[in-house]
């Protein structure tokens, strides 16, 4: 395993992460097609041997099961100071007005019960799931810089949002003295390149580390156009996300994989690793072949003409993943 600097930071991750959205009980919150325990451990521990050192996961997964059961795995697999574990904040984590958001009461409060679920005493990287319109920046920046003072959180991240929204809390962080984003958790794989308009420019110029999300299309770069998985077929989000005019891409994905004897998925990461401002994709997988695709990828090189006949069919898509 090949590791990086994450941004402009001294920690070195793994060129995979880990996504953990996978991992939870099946009958805790809306993701049916999540991984039990027993099954999820058995990724975990692979992905370790294998020198995966990034992990990452969200209070909301699984109402807190996906925490709960990386803890316990990353305790019985693992030295905690050999790991790098991610968590996030924002969705509703209970019923009523301050059930979540990014308020320093919510964030406060579920900082402790992230730790607790995982069963540590401090995340390596705390991140806001996505922005929060209704409370001042000010106020949530404030509160996360005294998280990372009171050594609950390492360092801070971000996940999607408008390149001006992430520029703005940076403004407000460096302005008061307060802890300083250093990653961005963005949508952004083949199908969605959105992101190479100002997010992207933006996190190069200020060092920030990219981590992106469904870095392979939620599956869609794995298999032909008009396959169904469990997964897909309930996936209402993911429907929202893409739609046929995708469909050259993911044929070309198809023939570069054929030509060069390799799975498909190893074709759509490797593109991801050809971005330099790219730190390391977060990858989900539900099966172990999945897991070997992701490690396999780190060593696969495009050339420039595969990376222009994967870019050239590319059309502009309406903002998507931002909430």
């Amino acid at each position: 395993m090949d590791y990086v600097k994450l941004g402009s930071t001294g920690l070195e991750v793994s060129r995979i992460c880990l996504g953990c959205m996978s991992f939870g009980e099946p009958e805790r919150g809306n993701q049916p097609w999540s991984l039990g325990e027993d099954n999820a451990r058995v990724i975990i521990r692979r992905a370790l041997e294998a020198g995966i050192n990034f992990l990452d996961t969200a209070n909301a997964y699984s109402d807190g099961s996906s925490e709960e059961i990386v803890g316990r795995a990353l305790a019985d697999f693992s030295s905690r100071d050999e790991i790098v574990l991610a968590t996030k904040v924002f969705f509703p984590m209970s019923p009523g007005p301050n059930g979540g958001g990014l308020s320093r009461k919510a964030i406060m409060r579920e900082i402790d019960k992230s730790l607790t679920r995982l069963g540590t005493d401090y995340v390596d990287l705390y991140q806001i799931h996505r922005f929060d319109p209704t409370t001042p920046v000010e106020e949530t920046v404030k509160a996360l810089h005294e998280v990372v003072k009171s050594g609950k959180a390492r360092y801070i991240g971000a996940s999607s949002m408008y390149a001006w929204q992430f520029a703005k809390m940076l403004h407000v962080a460096g302005q008061n003295g307060w802890t300083r984003f250093v990653s961005m958790q963005d949508h952004y794989n083949l199908l969605y390149r959105e992101e190479e308009r100002e997010m992207l420019p933006l996190c190069g110029d200020e060092g920030i580390g990219v981590i992106p999300w469904s870095p392979l299309a939620r599956g869609r770069l794995t298999r032909d156009w008009n396959d169904v998985t469990e997964r897909s077929a309930i996936d209402e989000f993911g429907k929202q996300l893409y739609s046929e005019h995708d469909r050259p891409i993911v044929e070309k994905v198809a023939e570069i994989a054929a030509e060069r004897s390799i799975s498909r998925g190893q074709v759509g990461l490797a593109w991801l690793h050809s971005k330099s401002v790219v730190t390391a994709p977060i990858v989900g997988v539900t099966k172990l072949p999945q897991l070997e695709d992701a490690l396999a990828s780190v060593e696969v090189e495009l050339t420039a003409d595969e990376i222009e006949r994967l870019e050239m069919p590319y059309e502009p898509h309406a903002i998507a993943g931002h909430s």
